[in-house]
């Protein structure tokens, strides 16, 4: 089988997905070209020089309905010889664009590939596009469909995660966030944003809030609190499906989830042939990759048995991991993959996550996984692991290994 090997990775500054935001007038397309002529022209590639561009994007409705991926070729540089492909993994989309491209690669199904995926939030809202197993009672009602937030909710209150612990993740996402930002941690692959002038319009993520401390943060309201005691009750959802429970304890709320923005990233994905012939080096290899399939209802699981999944594959037990980015959709549920692993919260996103800088849906996989190469070639580690959990009960991982 044919080695799949990162050679470049690369995403935008992310954006807060609201009217006020500074990539609010961007579109999806426009933001997808801009990495694909970025990563082309940084590496000194032809235009027909990859097989496909596989983008994930999460609501693909509006402007980002269609097949965003060919949308996004044909208004980059790249030659119109050059397909696309969209990939919905809700969250993970841009991890499984990345994964399917490697799987391609080691499968001998073309030599090279662009993958990551976008999401413009402030243009496109989250639920948009309508999901049957949020909206049909006849699946809903199967599946105890249960919101995020309160699937979140119930895991916290499953495995003993109080609102304090979570508290204090997001004042840690958001102060190593802040660390990474003033070191330059994330200039080799944060390309600004420009305009059509050529003018930059924003060059650094614009959610953070570093000054977010425990006070501040205790101020808050649950989220999810009246959703699930009140109307239209999903709490007695949960327990119907859960009678271990005696009730929901609601701990999540703003400052301890992913914020809403906007954002695309991407990755240069090849064999060793690829890169010989085009003076590249590659940075990484894609050791292992998996997907599963979970709890529907609480929804927000996946990443334990999918890392046990992309652990087995590549032959390593979660000890042998020196990085891991868990993507932090909530606080419960990045706490929750390190207590399943046992894991030292001194290697687990260690420059901050999706609390700190946000979530933008369809690109989250393959920044997070940008983020893990950059940090373990600055603390020269052999070994990384990516996870996210995704809507309707599902996980997907990968493994790479430093070359």
């Amino acid at each position: 089988m044919t080695d799949a090997y990162i050679f470049d990775a690369i995403r935008t500054p992310r954006g807060k997905g609201k009217p006020d935001g500074a990539l609010h007038e961007v579109t999806a397309v426009r933001l997808s070209a801009q990495v694909l002529d970025d990563l082309s022209d940084r590496n000194g590639l032809p235009p027909d020089a990859v097989e496909d561009v596989i983008w994930g994007n999460v609501t693909q409705v509006g402007e980002q309905g269609g097949c965003l991926a060919r949308s996004a070729v044909l208004a980059s540089g790249l030659a119109e010889s050059v397909p696309g492909l969209a990939v919905n993994r809700f969250c993970a989309s841009g991890l499984e664009a990345v994964n399917l491209a490697a799987n391609q690669i080691r499968g001998g199904a073309g030599e090279a590939y662009i993958a990551g995926g976008v999401e413009m939030m402030g243009r496109v809202p989250m639920g948009s596009d309508g999901a049957a197993i949020a909206v049909d009672p006849t699946l809903a009602l199967g599946t105890y469909f249960l919101p995020q937030g309160i699937g979140a909710d119930v895991i916290a209150t499953m495995h003993g995660i109080t609102r304090d612990e979570a508290d204090a993740f997001a004042v840690e996402s958001q102060r190593r966030a802040k660390r990474a930002w003033d070191e330059g941690r994330f200039a080799r692959s944060v390309t600004p944003v420009r305009d059509i002038n050529g003018l930059t319009i924003l060059d650094h993520d614009e959610y953070m809030r570093p000054t977010t401390d425990m006070q501040a943060l205790g101020a808050l309201e649950p989220s999810f609190k009246a959703m699930g005691e009140v109307m239209p009750g999903f709490d007695k959802v949960a327990i119907l499906r859960y009678p271990e429970l005696e009730r929901v304890t609601h701990i999540h709320h703003a400052g301890n989830s992913s914020g809403i923005v906007d954002g695309a990233a991407g990755m240069l994905l090849g064999s060793k042939e690829f890169g010989e012939r085009h003076g590249l080096t590659p940075r990484a290899r894609i050791r292992s990759t998996a997907k599963v399939g979970s709890d529907p209802s609480i929804m927000l699981t996946g990443p334990m048995p999918a890392t046990e999944k992309a652990l087995r594959a590549a032959g390593l037990t979660a000890a042998d991991i020196d990085l891991w980015e868990v993507n932090e959709a909530f606080a419960a549920v990045a706490l929750r993959v390190m207590q399943a692993f046992d894991l030292d919260p001194g290697v687990v996103n260690v420059n901050g996550g999706a609390i700190a800088m946000g979530h933008p849906l369809g690109a989250s996989g393959a920044i997070i996984l940008g983020i893990l190469l950059d940090e373990m070639e600055r603390q020269d580690k052999a070994l990384g692991l990516a996870t996210l959990c995704v809507a309707s009960g599902m996980g997907a991982a990968t493994i790479i290994e430093r070359v």
